[in-house]
């Protein structure tokens, strides 16, 4: 793995800059949240990680505290971050001498996606599309702006090594490159929300993609997004970017209305 501590002013020779990772991601991603970075933050860390399955069902988490003291933040933010996830059926607390907040036995983010899909009108799905559609078009927009073609490429070149992934880790990567093309943006207030809406608009990514064929189609429509902002053209990076989204809402409400597509 490529360090992420090195200097973001230091000059380094062209061929050693062309082999890093991209020095805005690794500001966006890896610094301390803060307290500005209020509970979604810690929200999405730990999704991620029962996500990514560092979290296992049954596990107990650490500390209120122990996870204050972790992401740099105050208590209150954390307390509201776990109130978060108990809310989406991710963790559950128990009192006692061998209480805290556990992570339920049978966590499972694409069953609860399917549960609240079930419940979320029409209305509802196609008003939290337009919400991660306009964040998401408009970070891509300004990268498309901002971003230095080699920085755009290297983002691309992760989803040329998808092949040599099973199922659940070609989906982590789609959600890590999404997040990444957001940061090329150079907005931390644009990459924050979108490090939110990732959390909670993944699962319904996976829906929408439930086999290989249609991780494959998310895939090369991502890749033609992470194209046209390499060839700085913001235009056409953010029509890409809304019909990705569009199609996969037209995809979730599909799935509504089947009786056996949601199974």
């Amino acid at each position: 793995m490529e360090s992420l501590t090195s200097p973001t002013g230091a000059r380094a020779e062209p061929d050693r800059q062309r082999s890093r990772q991209p020095h805005r991601l690794q500001g966006a991603l890896f610094r301390s949240i803060g307290d500005e970075g209020r509970a979604e933050l810690v929200v999405r860390r730990l999704v991620d990680a029962i996500h990514r399955g560092h979290l296992r069902a049954g596990e107990r988490l650490p500390s209120e505290s122990e996870l204050a003291r972790s992401f740099g933040v105050a208590p209150v933010t954390v307390r509201e971050a776990l109130l978060t996830l108990r809310g989406r059926g991710l963790i559950v607390t128990r009192r006692g001498r061998n209480g805290g907040s556990f992570v339920v036995d049978d966590a499972d983010p694409l069953a609860f996606a399917r549960d609240a899909l079930m419940g979320t009108s029409r209305l509802a799905l196609r008003d939290m599309g337009a919400h991660y559609s306009a964040i998401t078009a408009a970070a891509v927009r300004l990268a498309a702006r901002r971003a230095d073609a080699s920085e755009a490429g290297r983002v691309l070149h992760r989803l040329e090594l998808l092949d040599d992934l099973d199922v659940d880790q070609q989906r982590r990567v789609l959600d890590d490159v999404l997040v990444e093309l957001v940061s090329l943006s150079q907005s931390a207030r644009l990459t924050r929300e979108q490090m939110k809406l990732q959390a909670e608009f993944s699962p319904y990514l996976r829906l929408a993609a439930p086999d290989d064929a249609g991780l494959r189609e998310q895939a090369a429509s991502l890749a033609d997004i992470i194209s046209a902002v390499e060839q700085s053209d913001p235009d056409t990076a953010g029509v890409r970017t809304e019909r990705l989204v569009a199609d996969v809402i037209d995809a979730l409400i599909h799935l509504q209305s089947s009786p056996t597509g949601i199974s």
